[in-house]
């Protein structure tokens, strides 16, 4: 699901997400398609339930954002970059 869908399908949400297609792009990660896994009303709960998968399954690229955010990227210093999926 592309972020513009997340938005509109969990307006004002935290959601836990796992990336399914990703790249790098003048030093900043870029999260093309998610599958949204749970959605919140609390970041703590939802950091908790991200923390919960990532032990689960470690390799697996997981995250979690506010759906506020009108685009998810961040800079490649602060993301797990294992190249574009």
């Amino acid at each position: 699901m592309r972020w513009e869908e997340v938005r509109e399908r969990f307006p004002n949400d935290w959601v836990v997400c796992e990336t399914l297609k990703s790249h790098s792009e003048n030093g900043e990660y870029f999260i093309d398609e998610v599958a949204v896994i749970d959605r919140y009303d609390d970041s703590k709960i939802a950091m908790k339930r991200y923390y919960e998968l990532h032990r689960e399954s470690p390799n697996t690229e997981y995250g979690f954002f506010h759906t506020s955010r009108e685009k998810l990227n961040l800079r490649e210093k602060w993301a797990r970059v294992r190249g574009p999926r």
